[in-house]
C-alpha cells in the first residue's frame, strides 16, 4: 500500500511541476531572444504545459542524440493557453497554434535567418525530425546506421565530377576495409552500393528507393526486417539530403 502510495506522489509531482529533458533548455518569453540569437542552430519544440506520452518521449529521443553537436541547441517552449497564459505571446509570434491538439510543433531557427523553418513532416518520428535538422542546418547528427566519414563521402560525391566520383567509391572501399565491426561494415558497404547506383542511374534512383522502401516498410515484415529498411532509409536520407543541397547550390 506505502509502495502505491508513493508511486501516486511521484506521478503527481512529475505532472505537476514537470520534468527537465537533459540536452534541452527551457525558453520563456523573457530570455528566448537572448537565447536563440547566441547558437548557430536551435531546435525549438513548442507545446502544452506539462507534455507527456509518446510525442514527449520523441522529444527526449531527439534531445538526447543530439547532445555531442555543440552547434545545435535542442529548446522547449510551454505554452498555457489560461490562467496569466505564459509564451502565449511567443506562439503568436511564431504562428503556432496553442490548442493541445495542434502540438507540438517544431521550429529551427538559425543564426542569421530572419525567420524559422516549420518542422511538416507527416509523422512526430525522431529519426524524421534529425532528418529535417540536418537537411536544413548542414549539422550531422548521426542517424542509426549512418556513419560520419561516409556522409562526408556522399556530400563530396554529389559536388565531384563523374570521375571524381568513381575515386571517391574506391576511396570508400579502402575505408570501409578499415571498419572492425560486423554492423559498421554492414553499413559502409550500403553507402558504397548506393554510390554505385547513383553512378550508374543517376541521382532520381535515391528518391525511387526511399519510395519502394518505405512501401516495403509499410507492410507485414518481421521487426529485424523493418530496423534494417529503417537503417537503409537513413542511409539514403543522408543521399537525399547531399542531393538537395547540391541542387540548390
Amino acid at each position: 500500500m506505502n509502495v502505491i502510495c508513493i508511486a501516486v506522489i511521484f506521478c503527481f509531482f512529475a505532472v505537476t511541476f514537470g520534468e527537465n529533458v537533459k540536452g534541452t533548455v527551457q525558453l520563456n518569453s523573457g530570455v528566448f531572444d537572448k537565447i536563440v540569437d547566441k547558437h548557430k542552430s536551435v531546435l525549438v519544440k513548442f507545446d502544452e504545459t506539462y507534455p507527456y506520452g509518446d510525442k514527449q518521449e520523441t522529444f527526449k529521443k531527439v534531445a538526447e542524440s543530439c547532445i555531442s553537436q555543440k552547434d545545435l541547441l535542442i529548446a522547449e517552449v510551454q505554452i498555457a493557453d489560461y490562467g496569466d497564459k505564459d509564451n502565449v505571446d511567443l506562439a503568436e509570434r511564431f504562428n503556432v497554434p496553442t490548442n493541445k491538439d495542434s502540438l507540438p510543433v517544431y521550429l529551427l531557427f538559425q543564426l542569421g535567418v530572419e525567420q524559422p523553418i516549420r518542422y511538416t513532416g507527416d509523422n512526430l518520428d525522431a529519426d524524421d525530425i534529425k532528418k529535417f535538422v540536418m537537411k536544413e542546418s548542414g549539422l550531422w547528427l548521426g542517424l542509426p546506421a549512418c556513419l560520419e566519414q561516409f556522409d562526408n563521402l556522399v556530400k563530396q560525391f554529389f559536388q565531384g565530377t563523374a570521375d571524381e566520383k568513381n575515386k571517391l567509391i574506391a576511396q570508400a572501399e579502402r575505408e570501409a576495409g578499415a571498419l572492425t565491426t560486423d554492423k559498421d561494415k554492414a553499413s559502409a558497404d550500403m553507402y558504397i552500393k548506393t554510390m554505385k547506383k547513383v553512378l550508374e542511374k543517376g541521382i532520381s534512383f535515391v528518391n525511387s528507393e526511399i519510395e519502394r522502401l518505405e512501401k516495403l516498410r509499410s507492410g507485414k515484415l518481421s521487426d529485424k526486417k523493418k530496423e534494417q529498411i529503417g537503417d537503409r532509409l537513413n542511409i539514403l536520407a543522408t543521399f537525399s539530403i547531399s542531393k538537395d543541397t547540391k541542387d540548390e547550390l
